[in-house]
């Protein structure tokens, strides 16, 4: 726990059998339950999860592969399922991949507004610390372009839309549409577009930009589908979609 809050982390996970191990092993003692939701992996993701020696940790598997987003709306309706630590508990869901980008020191930052009453969503911000030398240098371009499309679309202040570290109360998460969310990439815009529709206190902390290894999933042919939620987003916000 958190200042009182049960932490209960999501980590969606997509072939990360040589990764995951360590990602598991991260987890700060604060966290009080850990998801693992595979994503129809082929290299024994689930089975590494499955065998995790730490009993917080709970496997999940999709039967086919439906996406990042899907996953971590498996594991938001697993978390809701866990008990809250009292009736007026702050309770946090973190979202930290399978890859090891997030980085475990940042988690009570991201649980600390909510734990305090001040934020229901808590946004990792990658370019508030050295992100332009840590970054992929096309992914820091892309990650402010799409970002600064994203405040556009729904009026909100945000720095780093792209960001995928998260966390968001238990309170929020519940009067979410999971089922409707956007399965793959461009779920955290989707998202953002959920909660600022609902009225969510939204806010944004530091966090580490952290690339261990070279193999990136989010490509440039993932734009124009991150783009089109985007301006889905918008059309919606406006009363034309």
């Amino acid at each position: 726990m958190i200042s009182g809050s049960r932490v209960v982390v999501v980590v969606p996970a997509y072939r990360e059998a040589e990764r995951l191990p360590s990602v598991l092993a991260s987890m700060p003692p604060e966290v009080d339950r850990v998801i693992v939701v595979d994503d129809a992996s082929h290299d024994g993701t689930f089975d590494v999860a499955r065998r995790a020696a730490d009993p917080r940790v709970i496997a999940l598997a999709h039967d086919r592969n439906r996406g990042v987003g899907a996953a971590i709306a498996t594991g938001y309706a697993r978390a809701l399922e866990e008990p809250a630590a009292h009736e007026s508990a702050r309770d946090a869901f973190v979202v930290m991949a399978g890859d090891g980008q997030m980085d475990p020191r940042d988690l009570p930052a991201l649980v600390a507004p909510i734990a305090r009453g001040e934020a229901d969503y808590v946004k990792g911000n990658r370019f508030a610390k050295d992100a332009l030398h840590a970054m992929p240098r096309a992914r820091f371009v892309g990650g402010k372009i799409l970002s600064a499309l994203t405040r556009a679309a729904l009026a909100i202040e945000i720095d780093d839309s792209q960001c995928g570290y998260t966390a968001i109360a238990r309170d929020a998460c519940a009067r979410l549409d999971l089922a409707s969310l956007w399965p793959r990439f461009g779920y955290p815009n989707d998202l953002l577009a959920m909660l600022a529709r609902d009225g969510a206190r939204i806010a944004e902390v530091p966090v580490r930009a952290s690339y261990p290894h070279a193999r990136n999933k989010l490509g440039a042919r993932h734009v124009p589908m991150i783009a089109a939620v985007i301006a889905r987003a918008y059309l919606r916000r406006v009363g034309r979609g």
